[in-house]
């Protein structure tokens, strides 16, 4: 197995970007950074530290009154020919490129810089801190290392607030929508196209389950000042036998996305009453998969606190994090972290060096002792 470099957390979080940057770790293979990850951890001394897999967990028991804990992933999707990373300036604009600039190592290497400053022996922050580095969060979430967390380490993840430091831009986006892919289902029988007659169009009978969703109309929805927009979807198409076949099955996958006010059950009653006629008419609806959302929670004061520390506004985070995982708990969670959310995963992906900063000094002010 590789051995990387030590990691360096008292360098400045732009340097330290960079050195995560350049340790490749797509799912699947992040053992390497795990250890690095844990070893710097461990040299600060002032820090619990666990590992679970290839999850890194640390924490302060300094025994005050609130608890932050502070999350963030290890993994990447697969390399695009962007590792190492480079610095160029565009349009007067200075970048850094690179596997996982955006989604997540910026927000990685901010919560080193934390745990460099607040994690050592002596340190006064506001909030007794846990810190959290998981693996496999872009895959199956089956996989998904803070789900093994939560499973084997439940207390590691126990707050008053959690911060999931994926790439907001800079903003505040709190809590998430619930995810439900289903497929939907209608049969019919086959027949020679000659002699269509003789048969029953699956894909034709299901022109009235794409006309629903042609028509239905998005609920909004205002939670703790955040607004969240429900959508329902198709996502794709299946059917078809042959080009002389009249189709006796056809299928289409919805994905709805809702508002966290909606548990997972509701939402599939939701779905199912606005499918009700195509069910009644033999239709059949087959759940893929229902993860809930996270409500906001912003009215709890650790959250108030972190929007006045930010100085910045939340806003409804549109699509599914690991807050959920929080959520589960009743844990108020956001998600804050720098870089640009719709240049994840693409094989230009690269971060604005001058939101790292800004990003670690709103932290530095909420987390620290002076700022009560």
């Amino acid at each position: 197995m590789r051995t990387l470099p030590p990691l360096d957390l008292s360098a400045d979080v732009l340097t330290l970007t960079r050195a995560l940057v350049d340790a490749p770790s797509v799912s699947g293979s992040e053992e390497a950074l795990a250890d690095a990850v844990e070893a710097a951890l461990r040299g600060l001394g002032g820090l619990e530290v666990e590992r679970v897999g290839n999850a890194v967990l640390g924490r302060t028991n300094l025994g005050l009154p609130t608890r932050v804990v502070l999350a963030g992933h290890l993994d990447t999707v697969p390399i695009a020919d962007n590792v190492p990373s480079e610095l160029r300036v565009v349009d007067g604009e200075q970048r850094l490129y690179g596997c996982g600039t955006t989604d997540m190592k910026a927000g990685d290497a901010v919560m080193l810089r934390l745990a460099g400053r607040f994690g050592v022996h002596g340190a006064e922050p506001e909030h007794d801190l846990t810190f959290v580095f998981y693996d496999n969060e872009e895959v199956d979430s089956d996989l998904n290392g803070l789900g093994r967390v939560a499973r084997e380490r439940r207390g590691w993840l126990y707050g008053d607030l959690a911060v999931l430091l994926e790439p907001t831009d800079g903003e505040i986006e709190a809590g998430c929508q619930g995810t439900m892919r289903a497929w939907l289902e209608v049969s019919g029988r086959r027949a020679h196209s000659a002699r269509s007659w003789l048969g029953v169009n699956a894909i034709h009978g299901a022109a009235g389950i794409l006309a629903t969703l042609a028509g239905y109309s998005a609920r909004e929805v205002e939670i703790d000042g955040c607004t969240y927009r429900e959508g329902l979807n198709a996502v794709a198409v299946e059917g078809g036998v042959a080009g002389n076949v009249i189709p006796d099955a056809c299928r289409i996958m919805i994905n709805f996305r809702y508002a966290p006010d909606r548990d997972e059950d509701a939402a599939e009653a939701h779905v199912r009453e606005v499918f009700a006629d195509a069910l009644a008419a033999g239709a059949t609806l087959t759940v893929a998969d229902n993860a809930g959302g996270a409500l906001p929670g912003l009215s709890e004061p650790a959250a108030a606190a972190f929007i006045a520390a930010v100085g910045r506004p939340a806003r409804a985070k549109l699509g599914w994090t690991d807050v959920a995982r929080f959520a589960a708990f009743g844990i108020p969670a956001v998600n804050y972290g720098p870089g640009d959310p719709q240049l994840a995963h693409t094989r230009e992906e690269h971060l604005l060096v001058d939101r790292l900063q800004p990003a670690e000094d709103a932290l530095i002010a909420y987390l620290s002792r002076s700022s009560a």
